[in-house]
């Protein structure tokens, strides 16, 4: 049933995405993950507890989660295939379509683009803030192009294919479980203090969880491209994730840019290295350029999962 689940899922997060209104009266399902593991840190990783004692605790919180959030999974995708009859998969769906975020990731970056081509630097930095981790108050137009397309790339995995690889992997328990793990490597998954041992076990499960993802997702968009194949397979690994380099060096291969580099986070910078060919001068059309691709890809997922729910 996953299968059909899927597809309707797509449909209709690429149809409405998680309405404003909904977010504005409720927020969004990973709010309460969120919630969860900042009451965990705040009980658990305390500096007068020592390393290895917060990195245990940091592994308890994981459990807690992942056990929480796909046990609650579980039992309403077992209620609904019980009772809900012919319709079940649809409101299985339903439950799936708020994981999913190909609007969401769409209406965040475009209007990146369009304040660059209207010569609006400041709104396109506030834009682009909305969707980096990185300073952006000194980017210039380049800089914030290939931040929104460093951001395009690396959210079409864990934003995307991520979530529909474990819907279609482990049902609803599957895919609630991965975005349980995913918000908590956003959260608490930092190298810097006081995060490093704590998050730990939220950042290593994090890269097992997106190590397939990733990959197929790098796949996919050198396919829907037509190009970008030896750029991912020479560059992929400069990356300091062990996944995110495969989506990011396959859309720099697919548009020629060299993309990443120095970034500076919180004042600090770090000398990134760089990932691609050719200038790292990008802009606006090579954001709308990024934006087709990732249509093209999102559409191969469709295709994907049709075909699966009409083969299986």
């Amino acid at each position: 049933m996953a299968e059909p689940v899927a597809m309707a899922a797509l449909i209709l997060d690429a149809a409405i995405g998680w309405p404003h209104c909904l977010y504005i009266r409720i927020g969004h399902p990973v709010g309460l993950f969120a919630r969860i593991i900042n009451a965990c840190a705040r009980c658990w990783n305390r500096p007068e507890y020592g390393e290895l004692s917060r990195r245990f605790l940091g592994v308890a919180t994981m459990a807690v989660l992942v056990i929480s959030s796909g046990g609650a999974a579980w039992l309403l995708q077992t209620l609904i295939i019980s009772h809900a009859g012919s319709f079940g998969w649809l409101l299985l769906a339903i439950c799936a379509w708020p994981a999913l975020a190909q609007r969401s990731l769409y209406t965040h970056v475009r209007p990146v683009a369009r304040s660059l081509v209207q010569g609006d630097i400041e709104n396109a930095r506030k834009a682009v803030s909305m969707i980096v981790g990185r300073d952006t108050e000194a980017l210039d137009q380049a800089g914030i192009a290939r931040a929104a397309i460093e951001s395009l790339a690396e959210s079409f995995c864990d934003g995307i294919v991520a979530p529909l690889f474990w819907l279609l992997i482990g049902g609803l328990p599957g895919l609630w479980a991965y975005k349980a793990i995913n918000t908590a490597d956003s959260v608490i998954g930092h190298r810097e203090e006081p995060w490093s041992a704590f998050g730990w076990a939220a950042a290593r499960v994090d890269d097992v969880a997106n190590l397939l993802p990733a990959r197929i997702g790098g796949i996919l968009l050198c396919l829907v491209a037509g190009r970008g194949w030896r750029i991912m397979l020479r560059d992929a690994r400069k990356h300091a994730s062990p996944n995110a380099g495969w989506t990011e060096a396959a859309m720099a291969g697919a548009l020629g840019l060299r993309i990443a580099g120095p970034v500076s986070y919180d004042g600090a910078w770090e000398d990134k290295s760089w990932i691609g060919t050719g200038s790292n001068q990008a802009g606006p059309h090579d954001i709308d350029c990024a934006l087709r691709i990732y249509l093209r890809a999102c559409a191969g997922l469709w295709i994907v999962s049709g075909g699966l729910a009409w083969v299986l």
